[in-house]
């Protein structure tokens, strides 16, 4: 495997980057301590200076895509801050794909803390109930990661589009259009239309999600009959 370039001094962080971008070329399955050591042009056991072990390696590296999603504050006028963050996670994710199914951490990093805890203010600042918050995290962050995730395992072109694979699997089945007949109109009359790209579904599916949560924050905040 190829070494650095850089002679920067090795240090937590620097390591943790470097697996974050052997991780991105290659996938997180690949990634190991003994890679991030030549990576890093030291010893396998030299790296032991800088990090505990490989569980400590993969909370420093989610910890440090946590703190590139953009982060609301309380006082931000919530809807707008929550359609941000649900953009700036989805962009995150592309760029760090092997982050979408990693498990969560029993040793969440300072950043990751961090984010969350600003989610949480910035919803009660707006007048969420902690229960109500609770059930927007959930549904905005379980939309947004499935989202994130179905976006990685599509055939799709640098622009979003489908449409190349989509013909090449209808090609295949042509035999067999007349027992899949609405995945063909589908096909036809709106994958493969010139403009059709599926990231453009995203925003579609978070404003419904976020009228939603709307809608329930204001019969969250309207007092119950006694």
């Amino acid at each position: 495997m190829a070494k650095l370039e850089d002679r920067t001094p090795v240090t937590r962080e620097r390591a943790i980057r470097v697996a974050m971008a052997l991780a991105d070329a290659d996938g997180i399955e690949l990634l190991s301590m003994r890679k991030l050591a030549a990576a890093l042009d030291i010893t396998a056991m030299s790296l032991y200076y800088h990090l505990k072990d490989k569980e400590d390696l993969l909370d420093g590296m989610l910890d440090i895509v946590h703190s590139e999603f953009a982060t609301p504050s309380a006082g931000d006028e919530w809807r707008a801050a929550m359609r941000k963050r649900a953009g700036s996670t989805r962009s995150v994710l592309a760029l760090h794909p092997w982050a979408i199914s990693m498990k969560a951490r029993t040793s969440p990093g300072p950043a990751t803390l961090g984010h969350l805890d600003s989610v949480i203010g910035c919803l009660t600042a707006a007048g969420f109930s902690m229960a109500m918050t609770g059930h927007a995290m959930s549904i905005l962050d379980s939309y947004v990661l499935g989202f994130a995730q179905q976006e990685a395992s599509l055939p799709l072109d640098p622009s979003g589009d489908i449409g190349d694979a989509t013909e090449a699997i209808m090609a295949q089945q042509e035999a067999m259009a007349d027992s899949f007949k609405n995945l063909a109109a589908m096909a036809v009359s709106l994958i493969l239309q010139p403009g059709y790209a599926f990231g453009n579904e995203f925003d579609f599916g978070l404003e419904l999600i976020l009228d939603g949560l709307e809608v329930a924050l204001l019969s969250d905040s309207v007092p119950s009959s006694q």
